[in-house]
């Protein structure tokens, strides 16, 4: 009876350290486990990961843990499942921010960057985002997703992200532009938009030829800079050919320059369509 016992307990055990293993710990592990569940249709999981009043600014989606749930069971019953693959995944503070590449039910893959906020219980709060469907490689060859991964130079976090505020300010807001040269590193620079070759060379015939075709690309306002190392993702809001547009981009610095970027670009839906109040930003 004792060696039974004994027996139950090292299972018991071995079971509890099993899921412990298991189960996501870190923020990113969290965010991470919850975009999952889009491809494994694991409610439970997802339940487990977000607060009760979890505020959702993707408009096309209700608020609230009840219906995020409810899209992870409708994508489960779907005919074609779903992918998710991550390429990125960056923390700061309470936010963790991710690079992904999804493809909803075969709807066809799109590119995404996802914000999620964790609160002081270690829930997931809130979520914001940016989507748009995967393009051919853009002039200089590259894709919306490819380059450098790895996360290096935390001590700079605080100067990156500065850094690219000011660039945001400077430059991408139009008040300073003839800074633009002093935030780059020459002609050095990897571009991924699908429009535009590498190089402050390929941005400015990009933008030359916007100008020529009577398309303006403005940035009102930056809502959210958030940066971990030699990466920073900022949230911007303005207008792209007149329509009201969100901005999410994703700066590699090296040696206090900008030497990589990533983007996607929304337009926002009109507020008649909006399946929640939260607003974008």
């Amino acid at each position: 009876m004792k060696k039974f016992a004994a027996l139950l307990l090292t299972l018991v055990m071995l079971l509890t350290v099993a899921q412990a293993e298991q189960a996501p710990e870190t923020q990113i592990d969290k965010a991470l486990a919850l975009i999952g569940t889009f491809a494994s249709g694991d409610a439970e999981l997802a339940a487990s990961l977000l607060d009760e009043n979890y505020i959702q600014h993707n408009l096309a989606y209700g608020t609230g843990r009840d219906a995020f749930i409810a899209s992870v069971e409708e994508l489960a019953a779907a005919e074609t499942p779903t992918t998710v693959q991550n390429i990125r995944a960056f923390e700061d503070g309470e936010y963790v921010f991710l690079h992904t590449i999804y493809n909803f039910a075969g709807a066809g893959e799109q590119v995404a960057f996802d914000i999620f906020r964790f609160d002081e219980d270690g829930e997931i709060a809130e979520h914001w985002d940016n989507l748009a469907f995967v393009a051919e490689p853009n002039p200089s060859g590259h894709t919306q997703t490819d380059g450098t991964t790895e996360i290096t130079n935390l001590d700079k976090t605080e100067e990156n992200r500065e850094l690219v505020t000011n660039f945001l300010y400077d430059v991408m807001q139009g008040n300073n532009p003839d800074k633009t040269a002093g935030y780059f590193d020459g002609d050095t620079y990897i571009q991924h938009n699908t429009a535009i070759a590498d190089g402050i060379s390929g941005l400015s015939e990009a933008l030359a030829a916007l100008s020529e075709a009577g398309i303006e690309m403005i940035y009102d306002e930056t809502h959210m800079v958030l940066a971990q190392g030699n990466f920073v993702l900022a949230v911007s809001e303005g207008t792209y050919g007149g329509a009201h547009t969100s901005y999410y981009d994703l700066w590699r610095v090296e040696n206090g320059k900008i030497a990589e970027h990533w983007d996607v670009m929304e337009t926002i839906a009109d507020e008649s369509t909006w399946q929640n109040e939260n607003g974008k930003f």
